[in-house]
């Protein structure tokens, strides 16, 4: 394909193309209109061609009234740099601005934090988009990079801005290890790196211990329950305190404490390991339920949480103004049916084996009923 000379970089951003050619400096006015005039004509208007090839509909903005007036024609040029395009419910601005052209995507089906203005303005765009727009979104987006590529000699992406600044990770975008690794690159302590000699510092002995009681190192595979209590399997590598990066898959990491990781594998990596939120969900139920006078819904809950001849206890404490604890020794309450219950043995915590320890005090439900 014959090729024209101008030289541009062009980068992706959230559901945006960019092309940015050097500028060419202070001119004269004319001088630097006819720059701009040639710089529309030769790619503003090529980047027109290909969206209409792809489908997409591109008209000028409509001048407003005041607009209208403008006697010197300064709104007259800037309508000329812009262009509102849509695909269906796909909308787009495209804008030569300077020496960049900036060609930004939206769409408001689903713009949960500003559906106003076409959902231009929401946040987090790519990320937003239902799946098949996504799609379109990436395919006219490439489609224009690879035209542009071919048609100017000195146009190419910047794939290393792209590394420094987008980071983004995904299929076409960086894996979970090199994103690990520019977080090494910009980091001040440990760079990824000298292992053996980073670990053996005086600061690093309660660093490495696991939930299990054993030493973590970095590399080696373990285990941790997500926010759902789903057991997980990633590669440790050591980030900085106690947190640690976990490769979960060649797209997905996450940072967690060496208090939440595993060493050895769980005995049952189907089972959710979620009692403690089960426990809470369940006596909400139970107290709901008792709230409405629903003794026997209350007592189907009771004898799921608890065996039926165990004796149940509350923790008052005299902080706090007086309250009771809440469900999993968590918040406070006045209210008894909101108030926590406890077996004898999961007093000892707070209690020992006695039934009042300073501020605490061990209430009986029956008593209290």
């Amino acid at each position: 394909m014959p090729q024209l000379n101008r030289s541009a970089s062009i980068i992706f951003g959230d559901a945006e193309i960019i092309i940015r050619e050097p500028h060419p400096g202070r001119q004269p006015w004319d001088q630097e209109k006819a720059w701009e005039r040639e710089y529309r004509n030769q790619v503003l208007k090529r980047i027109v061609q290909t969206l209409n090839r792809l489908g997409w509909t591109c008209a000028m903005p409509e001048l407003k009234e005041r607009d209208k007036r403008d006697q010197y024609g300064i709104a007259e040029n800037f309508r000329r740099n812009k262009r509102v395009c849509s695909k269906g419910d796909l909308k787009a601005d495209l804008e030569l601005s300077g020496a960049s052209i900036t060609f930004q995507m939206f769409q408001n089906v689903n713009a949960p934090d500003r559906p106003d203005h076409d959902g231009r303005y929401q946040n987090d765009k790519e990320m937003h988009m239902p799946y098949l727009m996504r799609l379109e979104m990436e395919r006219t987006r490439r489609r224009i990079r690879t035209y542009l590529c071919n048609i100017f000699s000195g146009y190419y992406f910047d794939e290393e801005w792209m590394r420094q600044h987008e980071r983004k990770v995904g299929p076409g975008n960086l894996t979970a290890m090199e994103r690990i690794q520019l977080h090494y690159e910009s980091s001040v302590h440990f760079k990824g790196v000298d292992w053996e000699k980073y670990k053996s510092g005086s600061w690093m002995s309660s660093n490495l211990r696991s939930a299990d009681g054993q030493m973590l190192e970095h590399g080696q595979t373990v285990w941790f329950t997500d926010y759902e209590g789903r057991w997980q399997r990633g590669t440790a590598l050591y980030n900085i305190n106690n947190m640690w990066w976990v490769a979960t898959g060649p797209y997905s990491y996450t940072n967690e404490c060496c208090r939440e990781l595993y060493v050895a594998p769980p005995e049952l990596p189907r089972v959710k390991v979620n009692q403690a939120r089960r426990r809470k969900r369940l006596e909400s139920l139970m107290s709901a339920a008792a709230a409405k006078l629903d003794f026997k819904r209350a007592e189907v809950l009771k004898n799921i949480l608890f065996p039926p001849e165990e004796s149940l206890y509350m923790i008052w404490t005299d902080r706090h103004g007086g309250a009771y604890f809440g469900p999993n020794y968590s918040g406070y309450t006045s209210d008894t049916t909101q108030a926590g219950k406890y077996t004898r043995a999961e007093l000892k915590p707070y209690l020992g084996d006695a039934d009042e320890n300073d501020h605490l005090r061990a209430v009986p439900v029956r008593k209290a009923a």
